[in-house]
């Protein structure tokens, strides 16, 4: 069976795509009891790039699996001052 998420993609990881607006989600279609590690290589994003994820605004880790109309967030290594 499968799924539809909502991914947005935040700082410097929007680049991979550019059609994206700032803070805008795009649905991507999963298998039910994917992982957000699975869908990041299904959006062929850098790993290395991706460390802060959310799932429905909670922090996650890589291995958690995904349900229907989940909303991911993936973020880079955030800097400031």
């Amino acid at each position: 069976m499968m799924i539809t998420i909502q991914v947005k993609l935040f700082a410097t990881l929007r680049r991979y795509y550019p059609q994206l607006g700032i803070g805008e989600a795009m649905p991507v279609e999963v298998s039910d009891g994917a992982t957000i590690e699975q869908v990041i290589k299904k959006l062929y994003l850098p790993a290395e790039q991706v460390k802060i994820l959310f799932v429905n605004g909670i922090v996650q880790e890589m291995e958690c699996e995904l349900a229907d109309e989940d909303e991911v967030g993936i973020f880079p290594a955030v800097g400031g001052g």
